[in-house]
């Protein structure tokens, strides 16, 4: 067991700090803790704009599908090798390496030809345009 502890302000009563220091890291600290894209969808008139927390993944490893209304975006968190010279050793490992999905429907299907994607500080950024809707088309009778 590790000597390292994180200080957590949140658990500011005793008890449960006196619990947490008893029964850590077992009971408190979920050693599997997956990846969580949180995503932020705004509409515009004519768009749909999505922001993706997506850290710590490249720009090549990230897929946006789009399929009328409903949009699909999958991410691979790579590990990379540490190399560990004199005799170092890893003392706690938190970060998530694995692969993650969000599928999520819209309101009026998306113009996937005008459809834009960018990436920048972990942040995907979409604007998704919307696909012109025909107008009902009222049939004379003969």
């Amino acid at each position: 067991m590790s000597n390292l502890r994180l200080l957590d302000p949140v658990f500011a009563d005793p008890f449960e700090s006196t619990m947490r220091r008893f029964f850590s890291p077992t009971v408190f600290e979920n050693g599997d803790r997956a990846l969580q894209m949180r995503i932020d969808v705004s509409e515009k008139d004519d768009a749909y704009l999505v922001k993706a927390d997506i850290p710590g993944v490249k720009k090549e490893d990230i897929n946006v599908r789009i399929d009328g209304n409903v949009v699909q975006i999958d991410a691979e968190a790579r590990e990379e090798k540490e190399t560990r010279g004199n005799g170092g050793k890893v003392l706690r490992s938190e970060r998530y390496y694995g692969t993650i999905s969000r599928t999520f429907s819209l309101g009026q299907d998306v113009d996937n030809e005008k459809a834009k994607a960018r990436y920048t500080d972990g942040v995907l950024n979409l604007e998704l345009p919307k696909k012109a809707s025909t107008a009902a088309k009222k049939l004379a009778i003969q």
